[in-house]
């Protein structure tokens, strides 16, 4: 049996690696040891997608590149490394060239849209007191507490940062749709996933944070991505 490839998850806006914890301890109970986390510094897509290509170049062997929310616009930006062997989208912005997060949501605007507060340094929040509703309305009331304080904001401006060069035009890709997301529209990521032509396409019945309130079907996906590259 060939031996597992390298899983690389990259988190987006409003969240940590930490938020990939559920699926980190599924992927490691499957089997899979070579198991990476980034840590964005959120402050520009060129910043995330040179921490994210530090981490894949330090990896002898291919890699599985997996994003979450603007996590998947990072990918998209990284994801042209030789020893990438796919990419994964779990609820995540897949620009094309010359498109930003920002405006796909300006053009179909979520459900939350409104929940988001800028500070006085620039930096764009999740409101505290609607982090529940907005991000994570399947996990607990605990659960959604902790993510609302511990949130890791975005400058704002990386919002309106244009992808270059979208590793999905080259690589083999899988989504995951959140049917009940309110911080990227549903449609928003229908059209993401289809004019991509994934191997495979999944619907689940999830908030924006289905990586933690579903990873069970998120991590079947993964392994799918990944036992095609190995």
């Amino acid at each position: 049996m060939a031996e597992k490839p390298a899983i690389v998850l990259v988190h987006g806006f409003w969240g940590g690696a930490a938020h990939w914890g559920k699926v980190i301890t599924e992927l490691h109970r499957r089997g899979f040891g070579s198991l990476h986390a980034v840590e964005n510094p959120l402050t520009s897509l060129a910043d995330d997608a040179e921490r994210t290509r530090k981490m894949v170049k330090q990896i002898d062997g291919p890699v599985v590149l997996v994003g979450h929310s603007y996590g998947g616009a990072v990918i998209t930006e990284a994801g042209d490394l030789p020893n990438v062997t796919g990419l994964v989208y779990i609820a995540a912005f897949a620009p094309d060239v010359g498109e930003s997060p920002g405006q796909i949501s300006q053009e179909k605007p979520p459900a939350a849209f409104e929940n988001l507060a800028p500070d006085s340094d620039g930096y764009l929040w999740v409101k505290q007191d609607k982090f529940h509703e907005s991000f994570a309305q399947d996990l607990s009331a605990e659960e959604a507490l902790i993510m609302a304080v511990t949130q890791k904001a975005p400058l704002g401006s990386t919002f309106g940062d244009n992808v270059t060069a979208p590793a999905w035009r080259a690589k083999p890709t899988w989504y995951q749709i959140s049917t009940s997301d309110r911080m990227i529209h549903p449609d928003n990521e229908r059209r993401m996933a289809e004019r991509m032509n994934p191997r495979k396409t999944i619907e689940l019945d999830a908030s924006h944070a289905s990586l933690a309130s579903q990873p069970g079907p998120v991590t079947d996906l993964i392994e799918e991505a990944a036992g095609t590259a190995a």
